[in-house]
């Protein structure tokens, strides 16, 4: 009976190290529950975090306690063996179809993390090795933790919660005083509800002409990203410090400030992403607007005068920094793009510079009418520290697509314009635009928009329209989440014949190929949701 005890043990051992992977690659998903988005998640997700198999283990368990013989002990233990190793199973074909775009990262918040919830969990096992008469209770303690492993993960989040703060702090402190220490930087925010890393990395481009630029990798926008990349990635020789910020909440953007006190920033474009968690369209609104009024009165803000929101906001602070306009619709800017023309090499564009009657003709490998504007920002802003036009045209046709997002590449027998990143409707919008000034046959591959709050259901469905507008044919990824963008289909009168619907997006590729045309086959992927949103069973 000890040796089927304690294989048991190990069983549930193997399995708790699973799931706890998993729940904690959840909980550094979803910014180890700040602003409460881990807690949302797991009560969003119960059929994930706590109603399956486990409860069986529960009921089992129960029935382990009160046994009375070893032949009904044998038994209940055989079963709740099954059980995990059932479920281990599962979990394991689940994983082979798993796409995770942003893995765990075993960093030394995760291992503390790690070593907090073994205590938890060794506890009852320690526990037996004291008094072995009371393993059934043990066996049925351990049941009921592993069953609530999301929660008991948020539980050792929270034990540690402490340390996190002290670390952080030490972290924030060493950050400030480096930056301090920096005088001659040029420090540069940019912000936005979209295009803020695409934005980040064109002017990294454009100003390492001239400059030696560092900007923040990847889309470490967050407090923790840029303490990481001032503490650990800038150094003495570096001339500008671009820092991509973004926000959840009303608030986020000052606060980011306050760690790297810009002098200059962008804002690119303000949308309705992260909806539900800023609360409302104006909240979004003043916390990306946040970074122009930090900005002191010898700075540079650029703001796009084509985007209502911005152009009809009064900045708040009085002795307020000096603001350079961009457009392409609007007149009176500083800096003013036109003429533009779109194909599978990338795009042309002319542009005016306030200061100069001539018009200037840029190409770059960048796709779309947003990205001129994310390029007419960093023009603004380079001219402003003094580059030439010439060196400028150079360093935008230099200018490296950003993966993910609006990557144009051939894929056995069509163009794939991979737009995979998070998408939010003004910029599912813009990539729709694309594909339209594609010539040939469109195809769009999509499981829809999320944290869009309330109206998410209702922006689905008009993404759906404007789909039907552009797209010859449409692969939907999720059968059930992507309902309303099937609805916006029909109310469109789109060919049901032409509307694919599949459970995983590597299928899309498949099918893509097979498709017969004489013409280019293009086919924009657009939205590709990270692992916090996995639909079950399609």
């Amino acid at each position: 009976m000890l040796l089927l005890v304690c294989l048991l043990f190990f069983i549930m051992l193997v399995y708790i190290i699973n799931t706890s992977s998993k729940s904690i690659h959840m909980l550094q998903q979803n910014l180890y529950n700040e602003n409460n988005r881990y807690l949302k998640w797991v009560f969003k997700n119960l059929n994930i975090s706590l109603i399956n198999l486990n409860l069986y283990g529960i009921l089992f368990s129960s029935f382990l306690f009160f046994a009375n013989n070893t032949i009904l002990e044998t038994f209940f233990i055989l079963i709740l063996m099954s059980i995990y190793i059932v479920s281990l199973s599962i979990d394991k074909d689940k994983r082979k179809n798993d796409q995770n775009k942003k893995p765990l990262v075993i960093t030394k918040r995760v291992r503390r993390l790690i070593i907090t919830t073994s205590i938890i969990y060794l506890l009852p096992i320690l526990f037996v090795f004291f008094d072995i008469d009371n393993r059934n209770i043990c066996i049925l303690i351990l049941s009921i933790l592993t069953s609530l492993n999301f929660f008991i993960i948020y539980i050792a989040n929270l034990i540690n919660y402490p340390i996190e703060r002290m670390v952080y702090h030490y972290y924030e402190r060493k950050a400030k005083n480096k930056l301090k220490s920096m005088t001659n930087l040029k420090v540069i925010g940019i912000t936005g509800s979209y295009g803020k890393t695409s934005s980040k990395n064109i002017l990294n481009d454009i100003l390492n002409i001239k400059f030696n630029s560092l900007a923040t990798p990847k889309s470490l926008n967050t407090f923790n990203g840029l303490m990481i990349t001032v503490n650990n990635k800038l150094s003495k020789f570096d001339d500008v410090f671009i820092a991509e910020m973004g926000a959840y909440v009303k608030g986020e953007i000052n606060g980011l400030c306050k760690l790297v006190n810009p002098k200059y920033g962008i804002i690119t474009s303000i949308g309705t992403a992260h909806l539900e968690t800023f609360g409302s369209e104006k909240n979004i609104i003043n916390g990306k607007m946040e970074l122009i009024e930090y900005l002191p009165s010898d700075g540079v803000g650029v703001l796009n005068k084509d985007d209502i929101k911005q152009r009809e906001y009064k900045i708040k602070k009085k002795d307020h920094c000096k603001v350079l306009w961009v457009g392409i619709d609007a007149d009176d800017v500083d800096v003013k793009g036109s003429n533009i023309t779109c194909s599978y090499k990338g795009t042309t564009f002319d542009v005016e510079f306030k200061d100069s009657e001539k018009k200037y003709t840029f190409e770059t490998k960048l796709l779309g009418k947003h990205n001129v504007y994310n390029i007419l920002a960093s023009l603004a802003l380079g001219y402003e520290f003094g580059i030439s036009i010439k060196e400028l045209q150079q360093a935008v046709k230099k200018v490296k697509p950003v993966e993910h997002r609006l990557e144009i590449k051939k894929l056995g027998n069509f163009y794939q314009i991979d737009d995979a990143y998070n998408s939010n409707p003004v910029g599912a919008k813009s990539a729709l635009d694309v594909l339209s000034m594609m010539d040939g046959t469109k195809v769009v591959v999509t499981p829809g928009m999320v944290e869009l709050g309330e109206k998410e259901k209702e922006l689905n469905k008009e993404f759906g329209k404007q789909i039907a507008e552009v797209a010859d044919k449409v692969i939907l990824i999720g059968e059930n989440r992507t309902k309303p963008i099937k609805e916006g289909l029909k109310d469109k009168k789109f060919d049901d014949d032409n509307i694919y619907i599949l459970n995983d997006v590597r299928d899309a590729y498949v099918l893509i190929n097979k498709f017969k045309t004489e013409e280019n086959l293009y086919a924009l992927f657009e939205n590709d949701l990270p692992d916090t949103y996995t639909e079950i069973g399609g």
